[in-house]
């Protein structure tokens, strides 16, 4: 009985998480950005303020551009190093970034 007690709140906290994150046109119509943090935990910000650079201060890859502008990611902190362009409704491919800049200038 235990064991199918924790697969149930397994599947149905999967569900939850998944219902959490942001898919399809939903995301593209709300905007936002997301990307993955330390220990594969999903993150997502609804908006990021134009131009600016954003350093992360934790581990961050996967990043998905779901806003209606491009964004910048770079692999160093300040916006340093080769930046990767996101149209809007691409990701980086998971690969790991260290600060973003939406809507660069």
């Amino acid at each position: 009985m235990r064991l199918f007690r924790n697969a149930v709140v397994a599947v149905l906290g999967g569900l939850l998480l998944a219902a959490s994150l942001p898919t399809g046109s939903s995301a593209a119509e709300g905007g936002g950005f997301a990307w993955v943090g330390p220990k594969k935990k999903p993150y997502f910000v609804a908006t990021l303020p134009e131009n600016k650079c954003m350093s992360m201060e934790q581990e961050a890859s996967g990043a998905r551009n779901y806003m209606k502008k491009p964004l910048e990611v770079y692999p160093q902190k300040n916006c340093k190093g080769k930046a990767v362009r996101l149209a809007p409704g691409q990701d980086n491919g998971g690969a790991a970034f260290r600060s973003v800049k939406y809507n660069p200038k």
